[in-house]
């Protein structure tokens, strides 16, 4: 599959601000639901004594787990255009699902931001922009909807976007859109709206499929995380020795030289394949086996790079750490650590500070982390990580924390 085909996107809103009526027309207009389905949020939208089909019902099959108070709620959605295929991270907004946020946008190449016509921006929005601009999301759509409720009224949008433009200039996202729809009644989500004339640009589903998104991997700095040596046990094959796993970053050919980090051996590739067929390039995201033309001690969480273009090694790390479990985090309390496909033991040695996350102030002489803090520590690892920096390379610049006893991931961090 062409990479570039596949978008994934988060989206972030406040409970009332229309998310799931915006999701559902998304995948209505768009033709991604099939038709028993749509009976059925037909046949529930008469029985409520709706005079419209409630799309939102698409979305909201999870409201019974919610009741039930099952905490983990990132509700994934697939659908598809001819042009691209779609993965929608839904989250919810409020503060206690700080994580959920973080998890649900960690792999995005997208943030849709919802602000309600009405109310515009609130804590929730600088929340959200503020959690897309900390995981380098690289595209952000601030979608202006309930336009409807003011009388598709062009100063109301013009408006926000002033205001929001104000405000994420203090970020660091360099693409951001701005549409102006009705969730409700379908404007300019999937169909142009008849109602908003003064808006010449692009409807929601039109940036979606047209965002630009294969300069967002990094094509420049070459990283392979081993996750696999490939030793088959047969005959013909006895000599064969391969290195399977994902590309992080940069391009891989046939006759680079390459240096494996941390032992600092260096070879040339002598194949890269998948399935049998030999490549003659791997970027980024793509799983291949390499061999190489010496035999060399590697193992699996291994780095292969470039010779003249290496990650950083070191034992001592600087993370923005966000706190996922509901036991608090005391200093010096150990982890194990796990970065790419490498997994060491960690000890939390600092926290520098904690963010304010409505306020974006910074917090210091902060003792202990409860969930959903985000903050600033230094982390020191019992054998050296291979790593860039999360600024530089979203994968080889980011871990996780699993607890030592209970094997739960508590946090998750990105490497300054």
């Amino acid at each position: 599959m062409n990479m570039n085909q596949l978008l994934r996107f988060t989206t972030a809103g406040s409970v009332d601000d229309g998310k799931s009526t915006l999701i559902g027309r998304l995948l209505y207009d768009s033709k991604s639901i099939f038709e028993d389905q749509l009976e059925a949020v037909t046949a529930s939208s008469a029985k409520k004594g709706f005079d419209y089909v409630d799309l939102s019902l698409l979305t909201d099959g999870l409201k019974s787990e919610r009741e039930q108070g099952i905490t983990i709620d990132v509700a994934y959605r697939y659908f598809a255009t001819p042009k691209r295929k779609f993965i929608i991270a839904d989250t919810p907004g409020h503060i206690q699902y700080t994580r959920n946020m973080v998890t649900g946008a960690s792999t995005a190449n997208l943030a849709l931001i919802l602000i309600d016509a009405r109310k515009g921006l609130i804590e929730q929005t600088f929340r959200h922009s503020f959690i897309a601009s900390l995981l380098k999301i690289p595209h952000v759509i601030v979608c202006v909807n309930k336009m409807d409720l003011v009388n598709y009224d062009e100063a109301v949008f013009d408006k926000i976007v002033q205001d929001y433009k104000g405000f994420s200039s203090k970020l660091e996202v360099s693409d951001i859109q701005f549409v102006p729809i009705s969730a409700l009644n379908g404007d300019n989500v999937v169909n142009r709206s008849e109602n908003m004339p003064w808006y010449q640009g692009a409807t929601l589903l039109h940036m979606l499929e047209s965002v630009h998104i294969e300069s967002d991997y990094n094509h420049i700095d070459s990283r392979f995380p081993i996750q696999y040596v490939v030793r088959p046990q047969t005959n013909e094959h006895q000599d064969f020795r391969g290195y399977a796993g994902r590309v992080a970053g940069g391009i891989f050919r046939p006759g680079d030289e390459v240096l494996v980090l941390p032992s600092g051996f260096s070879s040339k590739i002598k194949t890269i394949e998948v399935n049998g067929e030999k490549l003659k390039e791997a970027f980024a995201p793509m799983s291949v086996i390499m061999t190489l033309e010496d035999e060399i001690d590697i193992s699996r969480g291994d780095i292969i790079s470039k010779p003249n273009n290496q990650p950083e090694v070191a034992q001592d790390i600087d993370v923005m750490l966000c706190w996922m479990n509901q036991r608090s985090v005391n200093l010096n309390s150990k982890f194990y650590v796990r970065h790419t496909t490498h997994e060491t033991r960690g000890v939390l040695k600092e926290i520098q500070y904690k963010l304010d996350i409505n306020s974006l102030q910074r917090v210091e002489g902060v003792e202990q982390l409860v969930m959903n803090d985000i903050a600033r520590i230094k982390l020191r690892t019992a054998k050296p990580l291979s790593f860039d920096s999360y600024r530089k390379n979203r994968i080889t610049g980011s871990l996780i924390l699993v607890d030592e006893g209970t094997n739960e991931t508590v946090a998750a961090g990105m490497i300054v």
